[in-house]
This record gives C-alpha cells, structure tokens and sequence, in this order.
C-alpha cells in the first residue's frame, strides 16, 4: 500500500477511536442510554476488511459494533443520534449502541445476543450468491462466541453451498472475564480445516496487515464464492461494558496494552514513510470537529417518540 492509502486507513480508525472516546465521557455524563460496549483497541479489524467492502455488500455486528459500524461508512450525525436515543438516529433512536443499522451502506445490523451475527451474514451471502455480481457478506464475531453451535452450523451449510461470507473473528482473549482458553476447547485455525474452509491468522493490531490478507480473501470470494476464516489477533482495552473494572484481569497486562495500540503503530509506519507530524495534528482536530458537529445535532433533535417503538416491527395487512 502507498503512504496515502495508509492514511487514510489511520484517519478511519481514528474517527472509530475518538468516537468511542466521545461516547465513553457521553456515557459518563448519562447523555447515553443502556449499556455501552467499546471496541478501544480494536479499530484496525474493520477498518482493514471495510477498505476493500462496497455498500452492496453486507456485513453484520455484534455489541461491540461501534467501530464495525463507522469503518462501513455509515453517517457521523446519525450515528451519535441513534446511540444518544434522538429520533433523528439512524434507527430513529430506537436500536441504541448495541442495535445500529444502515442498510443504504449494507450495514444489516449490530446484534446483543452472542454469534447472532453469524446467521444473518450466512443468509445474506447466500442471497447475494444467488443475484449475482460478485458481492460479499462479512460478520465480526468475538472468540467467546466459538463455541456457540450456530458458528458451527453456518460453518457447515456455508462450506456445503459455497457461499460468499468472510468470516471474521476479533479474538482479544477475552470470553466477557474469562481467558478464551477457558471456553473453548479448540483452536479457530482447527475448526476452519473441519469445515474445509480457508482460514488466515493476522495481527489484529496492524491495520495494514489485516487490509491485505483481508483485500486478497475478498478478491477471491468475488470471482469464486466460497467462504474464508479471517481471525485477529487484537487487544480489548476497556471492560467488557463500561463500569467493568476488570479486577479478573492482572495490572501489568493493562497497563503494557499501549504497546499494541493500532493507532500508535500505524502511526510509526507513517512517519517512517514520511508523513509529517502536522499531518496528525490537522487530521485530529478535523476528526474531532466532525464528531463535535454531530454530538451537537444529537443534542439538538428531539428525543424517539415511544408512541412509533412498534413501528417497522409488524405489518398490517390491508
């Protein structure tokens, strides 16, 4: 990739990264509702596998989708609306950070319920197989959700009909506050072989890595369908959800997660390849305008209205 590519897959996961860091403090302040899951640590993943995704072709969430959904492209403003409940929201602030969609951008969805995910990028894939054109579905799932039997079912009927899905597992080592190795008694790599299924093991934390190896499986889902395991190794920093305080997991390991910041380690790449250190401050304060602009169109708009919170669920037949 050249220095301007790199740039702008750094500028895409610092606009997922101080959006989260927005939403933390909004949080705080209680100007979110519900629970909030932040994927701080973990913005190379989307951001690499969207670089080479177009609106046409799908891809699917779990709770900690913030960044999924943002590398899809989808609007700042109605994003921040949908996470702060506005009416002006994506959903029209009745989905909140754990259920924002956009399907004009081809995003189907984040979803609370562990590997449920998967099911609706298995099912997606098989229609976009079945119209044609060469587009694909990818689902992030997290590796506390391998040993739900639903991965192992799309697993199955995904290799069985050759469907163009990429799976894509952000393994951070952690099962909610269990270590993986506690939950499952497998390796990924092992499940892929079972199934006949291309499998690649990336570092999580190098968006440049995972934009590659991600651009080349997509490449040949494109011109063959057949479904491909990408899994990434990478670093949850926050709790599971905001107000964890993580006492199951050891000081030193937390406070040495700076190390294996995406940010700062595509940063370093930049800069060797000769990006100037104005560049970072004039992209910061841009990225931090935008989402100020939109933080204040959230304030602005009115709240959802409960009297519509059935609509778009039923249909009533005339």
């Amino acid at each position: 990739m050249d220095r301007s590519e790199l740039e702008t897959l750094y500028r895409r996961m610092l606009v997922i990264r101080r959006s989260e860091e927005r939403l933390q403090k909004l949080f705080a302040d209680g100007e979110v509702p519900g629970f909030l899951h932040l994927s701080i640590g973990q913005e190379a993943v989307p951001t690499g596998v969207s670089h080479h995704l177009t609106d046409r072709d799908t891809v699917s969430s779990n709770h900690r989708g913030h960044g999924h959904t943002l590398a899809k492209g989808v609007d700042l403003t109605g994003f921040f609306a949908e996470i702060m409940g506005r009416a002006t929201g994506l959903c029209k602030g009745r989905g909140g950070s754990m259920h924002v969609a956009d399907l004009s951008k081809g995003m189907l969805g984040a979803n609370g319920i562990v590997g449920a995910g998967i099911p609706i990028t298995t099912g997606s894939a098989l229609a976009l197989k079945m119209q044609g054109g060469g587009h694909v579905a990818a689902v992030y799932f997290g590796d506390g959700a391998l040993a739900e039997g639903v991965v192992h079912e799309c697993f199955n009927i995904a290799a069985l009909w050759s469907l163009p899905v990429l799976f894509v597992c952000e393994n951070n080592g952690w099962s909610e506050f269990s270590p993986t190795e506690r939950q499952l008694a497998t390796r990924l790599d092992r499940l892929a072989a079972a199934f006949s299924i291309t499998y690649r093991g990336v570092d999580g934390n190098r968006v440049e890595e995972v934009a590659e190896t991600a651009g080349a499986l997509i490449a040949g889902m494109r011109e063959t369908p057949a479904p491909a395991i990408l899994e990434c190794a990478t670093t949850r920093v926050r709790g599971h959800f905001e107000g964890d305080r993580q006492d199951y997991r050891d000081a030193a390991e937390i406070d040495g997660l700076d190390a294996r910041d995406p940010l700062r380690l595509a940063a370093d790449g930049l800069i060797a390849a000769g990006t100037a250190e104005a560049w970072f401050a004039g992209t910061l304060a841009e990225v931090d305008a935008e989402i100020e602009a939109a933080v204040a169109a959230a304030r602005s708009a009115p709240d959802a209205d409960p009297a519509g919170m059935l609509s778009d669920v039923y249909t009533v037949e005339a």
